[in-house]
């Protein structure tokens, strides 16, 4: 690798995992003060669209599991979410917490230099919207500001949705982007070249030394998903993985 040459994985080595892990209500803005608090200066989001179109953070499709409202995230207004709560599912203490828009959450990180990988998680359907929008909406943002204002890179988009990162691509060019798999298949290589992405996502547990070396080597950024054993980081990292995204920011702190 020459002096001019970019490193591989420009960003933070650990991330929080949906904002603060285990530890607050996921994908809200209380969930990336609680990464930050525990010195956590990355996270991963999760960004999907309402029906008119606003980028939202939330993981799933469908409400119920992480807010008191019901239904799919594809019926609903953001005018709908503000009355949601989002925050007392994971403890009383978090009650009256909101579905934050992806803006909004951009804002919080800009302010707190927070590095974000954003997925785009696409409602059934709504792949090439998705990854259009919330391109779109992250390029938009950062334009409002001088390259020199900003004290972390640009967001990383990520998806398991080829259309997405397709969308994204024609949205935004100049966004980096990640491909995320489960386990990495064996035509990896082909896939990241024809989608243009600068990294590699994928669950640790489908990993193994070879398929990791393979990565690295050639030139991609390589990133696992969700590593909650210190231990298993420490061996991660010594196959070359370039980053650890985790729901325990408790036990592993980061570098």
């Amino acid at each position: 690798m020459g002096p001019s040459t970019p490193p591989r994985w420009p960003y933070p080595a650990h991330l929080a995992h949906r904002g603060g892990g285990t530890l607050a209500p996921e994908n809200t803005i209380l969930a990336l003060r609680t990464g930050w608090e525990h010195g956590y200066r990355a996270a991963e989001v999760d960004a999907v669209l309402t029906a008119d179109a606003v980028p939202v953070l939330l993981h799933d499709e469908t409400l119920e599991r992480t807010t008191d409202g019901h239904g799919s995230i594809a019926r609903l207004r953001r005018a709908d979410l503000e009355q949601l709560d989002a925050g007392r599912w994971c403890g009383a203490r978090f009650a009256g917490a909101r579905v934050p828009t992806l803006v909004e959450a951009l804002e919080y990180c800009r302010a707190q230099g927070i590095w974000l990988n954003v997925e785009i998680k696409p409602a059934s359907g709504w792949d090439a919207q998705t990854g259009s929008v919330v391109a779109r909406s992250i390029a938009g943002f950062q334009a409002q500001f001088p390259a020199d204002a900003w004290a972390v890179p640009a967001p990383l988009l990520s998806s398991f949705s080829r259309s997405a990162l397709e969308a994204a691509r024609a949205a935004a060019p100049e966004l980096p982007r990640a491909m995320l798999f489960e386990a990495v298949p064996a035509d990896w290589l082909a896939i990241a070249r024809g989608l243009g992405v600068v990294a590699i996502h994928c669950d640790h547990r489908a990993l193994d030394p070879g398929r990791a070396a393979q990565i690295v080597a050639s030139g991609y950024g390589l990133l696992c998903y969700t590593v909650n054993d210190p231990a298993r980081a420490a061996l991660l990292r010594g196959w070359g993985v370039d980053a650890i995204c985790t729901d325990r920011i408790d036990r592993i702190v980061p570098g």
